[in-house]
């Protein structure tokens, strides 16, 4: 077996995965570009936002699922060769993160305080988390939105559209944003939490401009004209929800996660913040081409064959492998050169040194769980995908962390390795599954 696919299977997955890893690394990089923005304001500063972001991740992933379920369904349907319906299930997703985002919205909004004081003590960090996390959460709709229409069009094998939009929305992001935290382009100075606002504005902005294409694009799909009904509502609840179940409790492990740090030390927390920003810039693109391989998986499954959908799983999987190891390298290579862009403080660069190497290392062995993951999902096993990542973080990791963090005195560096260790677990586990195949026999 060669170390890539051959060349027709590799130019369909980079013309399907290319645009989506794009806006991940998008994504990936206005998260970097706000923590080395926030990190000019501080340790506290940096610490705070962390904890909002983490804490918003928990609210929005109650609606992120909705994004692999739409994709999965209209992938389905286009493969069936189902063209007025092949929209149906964006019409259905966009009803339920609606219904979903509006009582989010009301209680995190009410409770913003409460909850980010359940995660530290130190009274000026509660203070710009909360104030932060208020101002995200009124985006949590918007996000709802933007990932259904991302799953409409990574699912109709249009993805180039997505990143557009996505690429746009971020630098609204960054402008809006930089003017609020400092008071330029005439926009008043907020500080920390005019990093908040400013991405609930760029959310909300990039849900217009998908609602305006997707009218003009997705008219003859049935877009707003197949009036949702309760079968399919029900049938995108039933694959979705179980995804958006995973990234709640997986969100709400990342918050546990920065609990756990805070446990240790305020210094350690504010690292952890810029940690988690850089592993997302290698995790995000893998999840990219996870993406590409719930299309090429479902809509090989809709065209009945399997053996093509099977093959697609561990091709997709080889690409994210040599992907990913050679876009850690800048990590375990040169971490204080990386660390270096997003604070100057001495004590922060030593304890994200090794942390930093370890990441760039172990992201390329965690490919195959972020590849097969989506691959799963997009063969419907949603609940198995659900159940293996829960119970892995929430029953081995976070209680090892605990203990060997806070209770035993292990500090960052033997928290970060555990999570290395709890991640190469699972992608041993998803690759066992996608061998035993199992999931052929599921229909949606």
């Amino acid at each position: 077996m060669t170390l890539l696919p051959d060349s027709r299977r590799l130019k369909r997955i980079a013309v399907l995965g290319l645009p989506i890893m794009g806006g991940m690394l998008s994504q990936s990089l206005l998260n970097l570009v706000d923590a080395a923005m926030v990190g000019h304001l501080g340790s506290q500063a940096l610490a705070g936002v962390g904890l909002g972001s983490y804490a918003n991740f928990m609210a929005v992933a109650l609606v992120m699922g909705l994004g692999a379920g739409v994709q999965a369904m209209v992938a389905r349907r286009n493969g069936e060769g189902s063209t007025s319906q092949i929209a149906a299930p964006l019409n259905e997703g966009l009803l339920i993160a609606l219904l979903l985002a509006l009582p989010l919205t009301l209680v995190c909004w009410a409770l913003a305080e409460p909850i980010i004081r359940l995660l530290a003590d130190d009274p000026a960090v509660v203070g710009i988390g909360a104030s932060y996390f208020q101002w995200r959460i009124l985006a949590i709709a918007a996000v709802g939105f933007n990932f259904a229409f991302r799953g409409y069009w990574n699912g109709i094998h249009r993805s180039g559209m997505y990143l557009q939009i996505l690429i746009i929305t971020h630098l609204t992001n960054i402008l809006v944003s930089y003017g609020l935290i400092f008071g330029r382009l005439g926009l008043p100075e907020l500080g920390a939490e005019g990093s908040g606002l400013g991405t609930a504005i760029a959310m909300l902005f990039g849900s217009l401009m998908y609602f305006v294409v997707t009218w003009r694009a997705g008219h003859e799909h049935g877009f707003l004209r197949v009036r949702p009904g309760w079968r399919g509502v029900r049938a995108m609840l039933q694959l979705s929800m179980p995804n958006s179940l995973q990234q709640f409790f997986f969100a709400s492990g990342i918050t546990m996660l920065f609990w756990i740090i805070a446990q240790i030390g305020t210094p350690e927390l504010a690292i952890a913040h810029v940690l988690i920003n850089l592993a997302l810039f290698l995790i995000l693109p893998g999840v990219g081409l996870g993406m590409a391989a719930t299309t090429l998986v479902s809509h090989s499954l809709g065209a009945r064959q399997p053996d093509e959908a099977y093959r697609w799983g561990w091709d997709v999987t080889r690409v994210a492998v040599v992907t990913l190891f050679v876009m850690g390298a800048p990590f375990w290579l040169a971490p204080h050169l990386v660390l270096g862009l997003f604070t100057q403080d001495p004590q922060l660069l030593a304890l994200g040194e090794w942390p930093l190497r370890i990441t760039g290392v172990g992201m390329s062995l965690d490919a195959t769980a972020l590849v097969l993951t989506q691959a799963l999902l997009g063969a419907g096993a949603s609940r198995t995908v659900m159940h293996v990542n829960l119970g892995s973080q929430w029953l081995v990791f976070l209680p090892c962390a605990y203990l060997a963090g806070p209770v035993l005195g292990g500090g960052l560096l033997t928290v970060w390795l555990l999570q290395t260790l709890y991640r190469c677990m699972t992608s041993v586990i998803f690759a066992v599954m996608w061998r035993r195949r199992g999931w052929l026999s599921i229909r949606l």
